[in-house]
Parts: structure tokens; sequence; C-alpha cells
């Protein structure tokens, strides 16, 4: 009974995972407005009427697919926690944003496009939640750079987490990826320029 019991509660947390990772998706290339539930259901393999189950409305899929940005984002800088150097970890989520840029050029940024289409709603809270996906990681890049000793943390994330925002404006209006490609490899260059006395190299 307790494992039949568990196998539907594991099925069922399978089914709400596969779901948030497809209105991501859906979110992400056709933008908030443009998407529905059944959208999202088709992506999903999940019958329409069953996503009501999970989430209520098409808002509540929106939010889904922010925090669904933000557990991919805590795993990617879980998994650049574990190298030892901050430079490294800024160097290496540099590397993982220039590894999206066929992505980033046809859809843009994920958090930052569907940042800019919530805020035109006059309702509904979640350009709230979109900013607060930014805020993440935003707060892990600064401590990175407070973890380098470099004066203005806070100010040099702001720095780091606008140039990605604009590059990926920049190359999902352009079409091209190589703007991704290309300023990439200058942030790269511009942290290994900064030195904790405040000074570029």
């Amino acid at each position: 009974m307790t494992d039949s019991k568990n196998s539907r509660v594991q099925a069922a947390s399978a089914k709400r995972q596969r779901l948030m990772a497809a209105a991501a998706r859906v979110v992400h290339q056709q933008g908030a407005e443009r998407t529905t539930i059944a959208d999202i259901a088709h992506a999903a393999d999940v019958p329409v009427g069953n996503v009501y189950y999970y989430f209520k409305t098409k808002d509540d899929l929106v939010a889904a697919a922010l925090t669904e940005h933000v557990r991919q984002l805590g795993l990617l800088t879980g998994h650049l926690d574990n190298l030892g150097d901050p430079r490294e970890r800024l160097k290496g989520l540099v590397e993982a944003w220039a590894g999206q840029r066929e992505l980033a050029a046809r859809y843009g940024c994920p958090t930052g496009t569907l940042a800019a289409e919530l805020d035109k709603r006059t309702e509904g809270g979640l350009d709230v939640a979109a900013g607060k996906a930014i805020r993440v990681l935003l707060d892990w890049a600064e401590r990175q750079f407070r973890e380098l000793g470099l004066p203005d943390p806070d100010g040099l994330a702001l720095t780091l987490v606008g140039a990605y925002q604009g590059m990926s404006l920049l190359a999902n209006a352009l079409r091209d990826p190589d703007i991704m490609t290309r300023q990439c490899a200058r942030l790269v260059g511009w942290l290994d320029s900064l030195s904790a006395d405040g000074s570029q190299g």
C-alpha cells in the first residue's frame, strides 16, 4: 500500500516537474502572452485536463517557468561553486552564456525577455517575480566578486549581468550568435584584468 502511494506521489512530482520544464521552454520561445496552457501541455506530453490539477491558471504556469529558470540557474551556479577560485567561477558562468549563444540569438535571455514582457502588465505581480529571478544571478555574481576582494562587488555584478542582458538582446535582435561569442570573450578578458586594488591590469 505504501509503495503504491509512494509511486503515485513520485509520478505526480515527475509530471509537475515536466510541466515546469515545458513551461520554461515554451514561454521562452513564444513569450508569455502567446503561450497557451495547451501549448505547455503538448510540450510536456500531458493531457490538457491534467494540467489544471497542478496549475490552475496560465499565470501559475508562467510563475512555474520562472521558478524553473531559477532552479536551472541554481544547478549551474552550484556546479560552478565546486571550482575553488571565484574568478574561475565567474568565467565559467560567461562560458555557459557563450554555450547558449544559438538559443539567445533566436529567443533572447529567458528571464530578461520575460521580465521585459511582464513589465508591460498592470497587475498580477509576475513582473516582480521575474525581477527576483534576475536578482538571484546578481547576488551570486556579487558573492564571487566579494570573495575576490574586489572593490564595489555589487557594481561589478551589475556590470557583468548587464553585459549579458545587452549581448543577449543584440544577438536576438540581429539574429547573430557570434555577438555572444565575441562579447563573452571580452568579458573573460575583463574578468582576468580585475585586481583587488581596483585597477585593471
